[in-house]
């Protein structure tokens, strides 16, 4: 396998690189958005063939940074198009933040790629754009997402899953009720219980709005309408999803709370490798529990589930407008309870497109910017 992973500055890309080293694996691209200063750390201790920067400032700097390697720098938006179609890797891991990957997804399909996908906006955005440009199939790396691969991968091929459930830690709120949400701050809504995660990752945990991208996600993924995707609050973060099938049997995927294993897994399938992720020890466990998700407290999983129901475009507006209510939350210029507001006022008023092109979901996205 010859890896272009994008996104390599951030936390899915330090934990790519993390588990690719001991498996002798090397990226020949590394891509990132503007963190010039790790990405040229990185540069040097993996030397790729190519590094792109999309910050054309950060570019300038890590090109005259590594004037001295033998790695060629590219710079600008269309650089990171140029490393996910990258000819001498056959396989790309995207791991870019937000709705920014859906083009570089796309790039990396048309031109052959095997996808390792991290990142859901694409396909919460992107729908059938991306599943029709899928040539090889796209392996999940989220977590709850890999545990769905493999317990479909478990099955028979020709099986197909009546139900999935979704399984959700609920975040750093869960059981609050909506005067607390009112009171709670970007700094409570960054501590995670279970992960550690990026900052726009972690407080859409907190709202749920993440696990509602998680179920369109699944919807395009494993071909299931959003009325079989059933979340379910697992707070120990020990079960990482479950498939139900016809006859009533389940299916589960365990694991200590760790990303490098479905990162991992990603990698190296169909084979399995040693993993540096801890086992779990079923003696010291204790309980796992499970809880039904209140939608009318944290309304942006319901707003999600809406948005799958709709189809069309409705999943970029509910990115785009949850991507600019979560960066005005951690601004400190709207409440937590103004997230699904917010997003709930772009779903009512964005014009409705069945079947939206590239550009009309970008547009879309950036319409949704107030």
């Amino acid at each position: 396998m010859t890896l272009s992973l994008l996104g390599s500055t951030g936390s899915i890309g330090r934990q790519t690189l993390e588990v690719m080293e001991p498996l002798g694996m090397r990226p020949v691209v590394l891509a990132a958005g503007r963190n010039a200063a790790l990405l040229e750390e990185q540069a040097r201790r993996f030397l790729p063939e190519l590094a792109c920067v999309a910050d054309e400032d950060a570019g300038r700097s890590l090109k005259a940074a590594l004037a001295d390697t033998s790695v060629t720098v590219r710079y600008g938006a269309e650089s990171i198009l140029e490393a996910a179609a990258y000819l001498g890797a056959d396989t790309v891991l995207n791991a870019l933040p937000g709705v920014g990957g859906l083009r570089p997804t796309l790039a990396a399909l048309r031109a052959g790629k095997r996808l390792l996908l991290a990142n859901k906006e694409s396909l919460v955005c992107g729908g059938k754009l991306v599943t029709n440009a899928t040539e090889r199939g796209i392996i999940p790396v989220d977590s709850e997402h890999s545990a769905i691969f493999q317990c479909i991968e478990r099955n028979a091929p020709d099986t197909a899953p009546a139900r999935i459930l979704l399984t959700a830690s609920g975040g750093a709120f869960r059981g609050f009720t909506r005067e607390q949400l009112s009171a709670v701050t970007p700094d409570m809504a960054l501590a995670h219980p279970t992960w550690t995660m990026g900052a726009k990752v972690t407080v859409d945990s907190a709202a749920l709005l993440n696990k509602g991208l998680e179920v369109i996600e699944a919807m395009h993924l494993f071909g299931l309408p959003a009325e079989k995707i059933d979340v379910i609050l697992h707070p120990e973060s020990i079960i990482h999803s479950m498939v139900e099938y016809t006859d009533g049997a389940v299916l589960a995927q365990l694991a200590p709370p760790d990303m490098r294993l479905p990162i991992q897994y990603a990698l190296t399938y169909p084979k399995r490798r040693p993993c540096p992720a801890a086992k779990l020890d079923f003696t010291a466990l204790g309980a796992l529990t499970f809880a039904p998700p209140d939608r009318q407290v944290f309304r942006c999983l319901a707003l999600a589930e809406r948005a799958a129901r709709a189809g069309g475009n409705m999943g970029a507006v509910l990115c785009g407008a949850g991507e600019n209510a979560v960066e005005a939350f951690l601004r400190g210029e709207c409440g937590f309870l103004d997230i699904p507001e917010r997003i709930e006022r772009a779903l009512d008023s964005a014009p409705y497109i069945e079947n939206p092109t590239v550009d009309d979901i970008l547009q879309t996205v950036e319409n949704c910017r107030w």
